[in-house]
């Protein structure tokens, strides 16, 4: 089964991380994996948005309209895909000079598997009150930062010492490409590419 692996990252992340690098699963897995659980913060987000409303402290909860929570969804979809591919690409691009030599393949299954927990989070959406959906989030980010460092030695084949700087740098990487998502999302906001709203 595609989402085999989601329990066992969460109950026993090192036993689990040892079955996928025993079995070798084709692109095919990766990819299916994070297509399909990319949806799940995305439609969140959409019914949220359009159904239950947004609400920040005592204010009243805001909505968007059909179209423009459709489009937003949409666009979540297209940024967490991108944001897995450049993650798998940036862990095998930089593999070479932390002496491991992964397969592209390898790389998207570091990327696919760490990023489940941080996109599994979106869930939190369908109870859109900002502070609760920020710790989950950040609860969920934590937690793939954890699995990154336990996955790295076992999936790279290299020392745990070398892979802490490997997971380290993957991170910082991560981190900066969030920051121009959030800029990029910014810019285009302001330029009049914003949702619209319904009272």
């Amino acid at each position: 089964m595609i989402l085999n692996h989601i329990w066992g990252l969460y109950a026993h992340p090192l036993e689990e991380w040892k079955s996928i690098d025993q079995r070798h699963e084709s692109m095919t897995f990766a990819v299916s994996h994070i297509l399909i659980i990319a949806l799940l913060p995305c439609l969140a987000a959409y019914y949220a948005s359009a159904h239950l409303g947004w609400s920040i402290g005592a204010r009243e909860a805001t909505f968007l309209s059909q179209q423009s929570a459709v489009i937003m969804a949409v666009a979540m979809y297209a940024g967490i895909l991108a944001a897995v591919f450049a993650l798998g690409y940036l862990v095998h691009w930089m593999a070479q000079t932390f002496g491991a030599k992964p397969t592209f393949t390898q790389s998207m299954e570091l990327a696919a598997y760490t990023a489940t927990p941080a996109i599994m989070s979106g869930v939190a959406a369908l109870y859109p009150e900002l502070w609760f959906v920020t710790m989950v989030f950040l609860a969920g980010v934590a937690y793939s930062v954890y699995l990154l460092y336990t996955g790295v030695p076992i999936l790279m084949h290299i020392p745990e010492e070398r892979g802490f700087i490997y997971a380290s740098s993957v991170v910082t990487a991560g981190l900066i490409m969030l920051v121009c998502l959030m800029v990029a999302s910014a810019i285009m906001w302001t330029n009049g590419f914003g949702p619209s709203y319904v009272s």
